[in-house]
């Protein structure tokens, strides 16, 4: 069950580490739908809920779902160490770090980092 804490003034969605995977669009819509009822300007998601697809950028399931998060006006955090998908991939190193100096999308380490980014 995905909780809503406050961080910073900042509303969050916080998804649990145990949960449905998220594979694209559909599972995206879900928190959306779950994050706006709730009142959620961000959701952060553990890196270990994504399918391998959404680190794969040539399947174009990170980009389908940061859209969705962007067509309502939500903010998508992915927490967590992603350097096992980054590693091997340039291409999804340049998007980490494109994202990351945004305001749709961040790659956080933890919470602390995303308290961080939460406070400016």
């Amino acid at each position: 069950m995905s909780t809503l804490q406050t961080v910073h003034d900042v509303p969050v969605l916080l998804c649990p580490s145990e949960g449905e995977t998220i594979h694209g669009e559909r599972e995206a819509l879900d928190l959306i739908g779950d994050a706006g009822y709730q009142g959620a300007r961000w959701v952060v998601v553990p890196v270990g809920r994504l399918d391998e697809s959404f680190f794969r950028l040539e399947t174009r399931v990170a980009g389908d779902i940061v859209q969705k998060f962007a067509n309502y006006r939500l903010g998508l955090v992915v927490l967590g160490d992603v350097s096992r998908h980054t590693d091997g991939s340039s291409a999804l190193r340049d998007f980490v770090r494109e994202c990351n100096r945004g305001q749709q999308m961040w790659f956080v380490s933890d919470a602390e980092e995303l308290g961080e980014r939460l406070k400016g």
